[in-house]
Protein backbone atom coordinates (compact mmCIF):
# COMPACT_ATOMS: atom_id res chain seq x y z
CA UNK A 1 0.00 0.00 0.00
CA UNK A 2 1.61 3.51 -0.70
CA UNK A 3 2.76 4.99 2.40
CA UNK A 4 0.35 8.33 1.96
CA UNK A 5 -2.63 5.89 1.57
CA UNK A 6 -1.99 4.51 5.12
CA UNK A 7 -1.76 7.56 6.34
CA UNK A 8 -5.44 8.84 5.29
CA UNK A 9 -7.27 7.07 8.44
CA UNK A 10 -4.75 8.84 10.92
CA UNK A 11 -4.99 12.49 9.56
CA UNK A 12 -8.62 11.95 9.26
CA UNK A 13 -8.76 11.12 12.66
CA UNK A 14 -6.48 14.42 13.70
CA UNK A 15 -8.58 16.53 11.70
CA UNK A 16 -12.42 14.82 12.77
CA UNK A 17 -11.64 15.35 16.25
CA UNK A 18 -10.20 18.65 15.95
CA UNK A 19 -13.10 20.13 14.16
CA UNK A 20 -15.60 18.34 16.28
CA UNK A 21 -14.01 20.34 19.22
CA UNK A 22 -13.71 23.50 17.25
CA UNK A 23 -17.65 23.35 16.92
CA UNK A 24 -18.13 23.06 20.43
CA UNK A 25 -15.89 25.80 21.35
CA UNK A 26 -15.16 28.30 18.78
CA UNK A 27 -19.24 29.69 19.76
CA UNK A 28 -18.18 29.65 23.37
CA UNK A 29 -15.27 31.32 23.21
CA UNK A 30 -13.64 28.66 25.36
CA UNK A 31 -10.15 28.35 25.21
CA UNK A 32 -10.03 26.09 28.11
CA UNK A 33 -9.33 22.29 26.96
CA UNK A 34 -7.69 23.71 23.81
CA UNK A 35 -4.13 21.81 25.02
CA UNK A 36 -6.69 19.09 26.57
CA UNK A 37 -8.28 18.53 23.11
CA UNK A 38 -4.09 18.35 21.41
CA UNK A 39 -3.58 15.18 23.99
CA UNK A 40 -7.16 13.55 22.75
CA UNK A 41 -5.96 13.98 19.29
CA UNK A 42 -2.52 12.45 19.93
CA UNK A 43 -4.16 9.36 22.07
CA UNK A 44 -6.98 9.11 19.32
CA UNK A 45 -5.11 9.35 16.13
CA UNK A 46 -2.76 6.96 17.44
CA UNK A 47 -5.42 4.04 18.70
CA UNK A 48 -7.43 4.82 15.22
CA UNK A 49 -3.44 3.60 13.37
CA UNK A 50 -3.14 0.86 15.06
CA UNK A 51 -6.56 -0.33 14.68
CA UNK A 52 -7.33 0.83 11.63
CA UNK A 53 -7.33 -2.50 9.63
CA UNK A 54 -9.62 -4.25 12.65
CA UNK A 55 -12.02 -1.48 12.69
CA UNK A 56 -12.45 -1.49 8.89
CA UNK A 57 -13.31 -5.46 8.55
CA UNK A 58 -15.43 -5.28 11.70
CA UNK A 59 -17.34 -2.27 10.83
CA UNK A 60 -17.21 -1.33 7.66
CA UNK A 61 -16.78 -4.90 5.67
CA UNK A 62 -18.78 -6.61 8.10
CA UNK A 63 -16.95 -9.14 9.67
CA UNK A 64 -18.00 -9.34 13.09
CA UNK A 65 -15.24 -10.60 15.85
CA UNK A 66 -13.19 -8.81 18.53
CA UNK A 67 -10.67 -6.55 18.02
CA UNK A 68 -7.19 -7.86 18.38
CA UNK A 69 -5.47 -8.26 21.71
CA UNK A 70 -2.85 -5.60 22.42
CA UNK A 71 -0.06 -8.21 22.74
CA UNK A 72 -1.19 -9.19 19.18
CA UNK A 73 0.95 -5.69 17.40
CA UNK A 74 4.78 -6.08 17.08
CA UNK A 75 6.58 -4.73 20.40
CA UNK A 76 7.80 -1.97 18.17
CA UNK A 77 4.51 -0.69 17.70
CA UNK A 78 3.99 -1.29 21.32
CA UNK A 79 6.33 0.94 22.52
CA UNK A 80 6.22 3.67 20.55
CA UNK A 81 2.21 3.74 21.06
CA UNK A 82 2.87 3.40 24.87
CA UNK A 83 5.58 6.67 24.57
CA UNK A 84 3.16 9.11 22.78
CA UNK A 85 0.27 8.06 24.96
CA UNK A 86 2.39 8.48 28.13
CA UNK A 87 3.87 11.48 26.69
CA UNK A 88 0.52 13.17 25.70
CA UNK A 89 -1.13 12.24 28.58
CA UNK A 90 0.84 13.57 31.01
CA UNK A 91 1.68 17.09 28.99
CA UNK A 92 -2.09 17.54 28.07
CA UNK A 93 -3.03 16.87 31.90
CA UNK A 94 -0.58 19.37 33.08
CA UNK A 95 -1.25 22.16 30.65
CA UNK A 96 -5.08 21.08 30.88
CA UNK A 97 -4.85 21.51 35.19
CA UNK A 98 -3.06 24.80 34.37
CA UNK A 99 -5.25 26.56 31.98
CA UNK A 100 -8.32 24.97 34.78
CA UNK A 101 -6.39 26.79 37.46
CA UNK A 102 -6.06 29.73 36.05
CA UNK A 103 -9.86 30.00 33.97
CA UNK A 104 -8.08 30.34 30.31
CA UNK A 105 -4.87 30.44 28.37
CA UNK A 106 -3.89 34.03 27.76
CA UNK A 107 -2.32 33.33 24.95
CA UNK A 108 -5.85 33.23 23.15
CA UNK A 109 -6.95 36.45 24.94
CA UNK A 110 -7.40 37.95 21.82
CA UNK A 111 -7.73 34.54 19.25
CA UNK A 112 -10.75 33.51 20.73
CA UNK A 113 -12.88 36.66 20.00
CA UNK A 114 -12.17 36.01 16.34
CA UNK A 115 -14.61 32.76 15.24
CA UNK A 116 -12.04 32.65 12.36
CA UNK A 117 -8.92 32.83 13.58
CA UNK A 118 -9.99 30.77 16.59
CA UNK A 119 -11.07 27.77 14.34
CA UNK A 120 -7.48 28.30 12.34
CA UNK A 121 -5.89 27.69 15.72
CA UNK A 122 -7.63 24.23 16.20
CA UNK A 123 -7.12 23.34 12.76
CA UNK A 124 -2.93 24.20 13.67
CA UNK A 125 -3.59 22.02 16.16
CA UNK A 126 -4.28 19.00 14.08
CA UNK A 127 -1.43 19.54 12.11
CA UNK A 128 0.52 18.92 14.94
CA UNK A 129 -0.93 16.25 16.26
CA UNK A 130 -0.35 14.48 12.64
CA UNK A 131 3.39 15.45 11.86
CA UNK A 132 4.38 15.18 15.43
CA UNK A 133 2.92 11.64 16.23
CA UNK A 134 3.87 10.70 12.18
CA UNK A 135 6.40 8.21 13.24
CA UNK A 136 4.49 6.44 15.75
CA UNK A 137 1.43 6.71 12.63
CA UNK A 138 3.51 4.86 9.73
CA UNK A 139 4.86 2.51 11.90
CA UNK A 140 1.66 1.07 13.15
CA UNK A 141 0.09 0.94 9.65
CA UNK A 142 2.62 -1.89 9.20
CA UNK A 143 0.96 -5.31 9.98
CA UNK A 144 2.58 -6.98 13.00
CA UNK A 145 4.55 -9.76 11.25
CA UNK A 146 6.11 -7.16 9.04
CA UNK A 147 8.33 -5.60 11.93
CA UNK A 148 11.58 -6.30 12.06
CA UNK A 149 13.00 -7.02 16.04
CA UNK A 150 14.32 -4.98 18.13
CA UNK A 151 17.99 -4.34 18.40
CA UNK A 152 20.34 -2.52 19.68
CA UNK A 153 19.92 0.61 18.69
CA UNK A 154 15.93 0.67 19.05
CA UNK A 155 17.38 0.43 23.06
CA UNK A 156 19.61 3.60 22.46
CA UNK A 157 15.97 5.19 21.46
CA UNK A 158 14.58 3.28 23.71
CA UNK A 159 16.99 5.34 26.45
CA UNK A 160 16.47 8.83 24.56
CA UNK A 161 13.20 9.05 25.34
CA UNK A 162 13.41 7.49 28.66
CA UNK A 163 16.02 10.10 29.88
CA UNK A 164 14.15 13.13 27.74
CA UNK A 165 10.89 12.43 29.53
CA UNK A 166 12.28 12.13 33.08
CA UNK A 167 14.31 15.45 32.12
CA UNK A 168 11.24 17.44 30.86
CA UNK A 169 9.17 16.34 34.07
CA UNK A 170 11.60 16.91 36.23
CA UNK A 171 11.98 20.43 35.06
CA UNK A 172 7.94 21.38 34.99
CA UNK A 173 8.15 19.61 38.82
CA UNK A 174 11.19 21.67 39.60
CA UNK A 175 9.24 25.16 38.34
CA UNK A 176 6.02 24.18 39.98
CA UNK A 177 7.85 23.45 43.33
CA UNK A 178 9.53 26.96 42.60
CA UNK A 179 6.07 28.74 42.35
CA UNK A 180 4.36 26.86 45.42
CA UNK A 181 7.64 27.78 47.44
CA UNK A 182 6.85 31.58 46.00
CA UNK A 183 3.20 31.91 46.79
CA UNK A 184 4.22 30.67 50.36
CA UNK A 185 6.44 33.52 50.96
CA UNK A 186 9.80 30.98 51.10
CA UNK A 187 11.68 32.99 48.92
CA UNK A 188 11.33 36.38 47.43
CA UNK A 189 13.39 35.40 43.81
CA UNK A 190 11.69 36.86 40.69
CA UNK A 191 12.61 34.10 38.67
CA UNK A 192 13.68 30.22 38.35
CA UNK A 193 17.66 29.50 38.51
CA UNK A 194 17.85 26.62 39.99
CA UNK A 195 17.80 22.59 39.01
CA UNK A 196 17.62 21.89 35.33
CA UNK A 197 16.80 25.94 35.12
CA UNK A 198 20.47 26.44 35.57
CA UNK A 199 21.86 24.69 33.03
CA UNK A 200 18.94 25.64 30.51
CA UNK A 201 16.72 28.59 30.31
CA UNK A 202 13.64 25.91 28.94
CA UNK A 203 14.83 22.98 30.17
CA UNK A 204 10.81 21.25 29.74
CA UNK A 205 11.30 22.20 26.27
CA UNK A 206 15.09 20.59 25.05
CA UNK A 207 13.10 17.25 26.74
CA UNK A 208 10.12 17.28 24.61
CA UNK A 209 12.84 17.77 21.59
CA UNK A 210 14.66 14.76 23.24
CA UNK A 211 11.74 12.31 23.42
CA UNK A 212 10.59 12.73 19.87
CA UNK A 213 13.71 12.54 18.29
CA UNK A 214 13.78 9.25 20.51
CA UNK A 215 10.95 8.10 18.89
CA UNK A 216 11.41 8.93 15.55
CA UNK A 217 14.79 6.89 16.34
CA UNK A 218 12.60 4.14 17.56
CA UNK A 219 10.70 4.29 14.27
CA UNK A 220 13.20 4.44 12.00
CA UNK A 221 14.01 0.44 12.16
CA UNK A 222 10.74 -0.04 10.49
CA UNK A 223 10.47 2.54 8.51
CA UNK A 224 13.59 1.27 6.68
CA UNK A 225 12.36 -1.92 5.55
CA UNK A 226 11.45 -2.59 2.16
CA UNK A 227 7.71 -2.07 2.70
CA UNK A 228 8.24 1.79 2.95
CA UNK A 229 9.27 3.55 0.40
CA UNK A 230 13.13 5.17 0.43
CA UNK A 231 12.70 8.20 2.51
CA UNK A 232 10.20 7.56 4.42
CA UNK A 233 12.86 7.71 7.29
CA UNK A 234 13.14 11.49 6.32
CA UNK A 235 9.46 12.64 5.57
CA UNK A 236 8.95 10.83 9.67
CA UNK A 237 11.99 13.14 10.93
CA UNK A 238 9.69 16.26 10.29
CA UNK A 239 8.35 14.85 13.70
CA UNK A 240 11.36 15.97 15.98
CA UNK A 241 12.17 18.90 13.46
CA UNK A 242 8.90 20.37 13.68
CA UNK A 243 8.89 20.19 17.65
CA UNK A 244 12.46 21.65 17.77
CA UNK A 245 10.89 24.56 15.25
CA UNK A 246 7.98 25.13 17.33
CA UNK A 247 9.33 25.47 20.62
CA UNK A 248 12.44 27.56 19.96
CA UNK A 249 11.20 29.73 16.85
CA UNK A 250 7.76 29.85 17.04
CA UNK A 251 5.60 29.29 20.37
CA UNK A 252 7.67 28.28 22.78
CA UNK A 253 11.03 30.22 23.85
CA UNK A 254 10.60 33.27 21.63
CA UNK A 255 7.31 34.77 23.65
CA UNK A 256 8.80 33.63 27.01
CA UNK A 257 11.98 35.57 26.16
CA UNK A 258 10.20 38.51 25.22
CA UNK A 259 8.11 37.93 28.33
CA UNK A 260 11.01 38.08 30.53
CA UNK A 261 12.62 40.75 29.09
CA UNK A 262 9.91 42.75 29.69
CA UNK A 263 9.12 41.89 33.08
CA UNK A 264 12.14 42.16 34.14
CA UNK A 265 13.53 45.15 32.23
CA UNK A 266 17.02 46.87 34.14
CA UNK A 267 17.03 43.53 36.53
CA UNK A 268 20.48 43.01 37.19
CA UNK A 269 20.12 39.47 38.27
CA UNK A 270 17.86 38.58 34.71
CA UNK A 271 20.34 40.06 32.70
CA UNK A 272 23.06 38.09 34.35
CA UNK A 273 21.34 35.02 34.50
CA UNK A 274 20.85 35.08 30.88
CA UNK A 275 24.77 35.73 30.09
CA UNK A 276 25.56 32.66 31.94
CA UNK A 277 23.03 30.39 31.35
CA UNK A 278 22.51 28.82 27.17
CA UNK A 279 19.07 29.50 26.33
CA UNK A 280 18.52 26.48 25.04
CA UNK A 281 20.65 23.04 24.78
CA UNK A 282 23.02 23.23 28.02
CA UNK A 283 26.26 23.16 25.90
CA UNK A 284 24.75 25.74 23.99
CA UNK A 285 24.70 29.13 22.93
CA UNK A 286 23.05 32.16 25.60
CA UNK A 287 21.42 33.41 22.69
Amino acid sequence: MPVFSRLIPAATSAYALQTLLAMIFVPQQNETYYDLGGAAGFLSTAFISLYYPALKLKFLDGRPGPLPGIMSFAPRQLLLSAALGIWSMRLGSFLAMRAIKAGGDSRFDEVKKDPKRFTYFWMAQATWVFLVGLPVYLVNSLPPRLHPALAIRDCAALGLIASSFVFEVLADRQKSAWRRAKDAKEHHEKFITSGLWSISRHPNYVGEVGIWTGVWALASGTLQTAHFPLGTVALAAASPLLTWFLVRKVSGVPPLEKAGDKKFAGDTKWEEYKRNVPIFWPWGSTE
